[in-house]
């Protein structure tokens, strides 16, 4: 006798968005809640916010997810999955039916609380210039940064 499938619980999704996509080194970020690629991604597609068009395609960092895939399946419907040239990026990078290009950090799965918070608030932010890995070494090397100080360029 077989057990049936059980769906895991998933909390609500972790996505910051800055205001004024397009305008800063990064859009905003993304909180993945494991390194499972075709689940989270399908989470973030099937939830992201629709004023910013529905996702038609995503590239990703590999080291970020434990497999790769070249699409997923999200409601009704494939999105086709690239990965960067080069590895370390924490980036995902979708483009929407808008035409838009939006750059999110990938924040790790297993950070704290605090650091991953963090990590959010900092790549929505108006007027941020920190790259991803930069962005990502500060939250995690210096957890007394205050954030309303640090990530604006002025």
């Amino acid at each position: 006798m077989t057990t049936p499938h059980v769906p895991v619980p998933r909390g609500p999704l972790r996505l910051r968005m800055g205001r004024s996509p397009g305008q800063d080194v990064l859009d905003g970020g993304w909180w993945p809640q494991s390194r499972d690629l075709q689940v989270e991604l399908a989470d973030l597609i099937d939830h992201f916010p629709d004023h910013l068009g529905r996702v038609t395609r995503a590239v990703v960092s590999p080291p970020d997810w434990d497999l790769r895939a070249r699409a997923v399946a999200v409601s009704g419907r494939y999105v086709k999955i690239e990965s960067f040239p080069r590895d370390d990026m924490h980036l995902v990078v979708l483009t929407t039916s808008r035409r838009a290009r939006l750059r999110l950090l990938v924040v790790p799965h297993d950070l704290t609380d605090d650091q991953g918070e963090e990590a959010l608030l900092a790549a929505a932010t108006h007027g941020n210039a920190h790259p991803a890995r930069e962005l990502l070494d500060t939250v995690t090397e210096h957890p007394d940064v205050d954030p309303r100080d640090y990530w604006t360029n002025g």
